[in-house]
């Protein structure tokens, strides 16, 4: 059975203060900042908003992901003694980071 949200359910919310409500939550407000506007708790604002039916906030779009770098072809040969790339990787993070391979002089 569905519940009765009119005005004279609660005697502590009005009409306006519902439409006020309303308002702020299309406009994009937070439950947190209707709570604090209206004088009254986060989890009251949040229940009757969603006894009325409150719209939400309109949703910030996503960024698209950024896209992934190529993958290595897995049949390409081995990289040889002191690659840039096998040598970076390998001491990234430890004292020899910025050194270089001691077969490059």
């Amino acid at each position: 059975m569905p519940r009765d949200v009119s005005p004279a359910a609660d005697p502590g919310w009005t009409a306006p203060r519902e439409a006020r409500l309303r308002r702020l939550r299309q406009d994009g407000a937070t439950w947190a900042e209707i709570a604090g506007e209206l004088g009254i708790s986060l989890d009251m604002a949040r229940e009757r908003g969603r006894r009325l039916a409150a719209a939400r906030p309109p949703q910030p779009a996503r960024a698209p992901r950024p896209a992934l770098p190529p993958r290595e072809d897995p049949a390409r040969p081995p990289l040889p003694p002191g690659d840039p790339r096998a040598w970076t990787l390998l001491t990234e993070g430890t004292v020899l980071a910025g050194l270089r391979w001691p077969g490059w002089a």
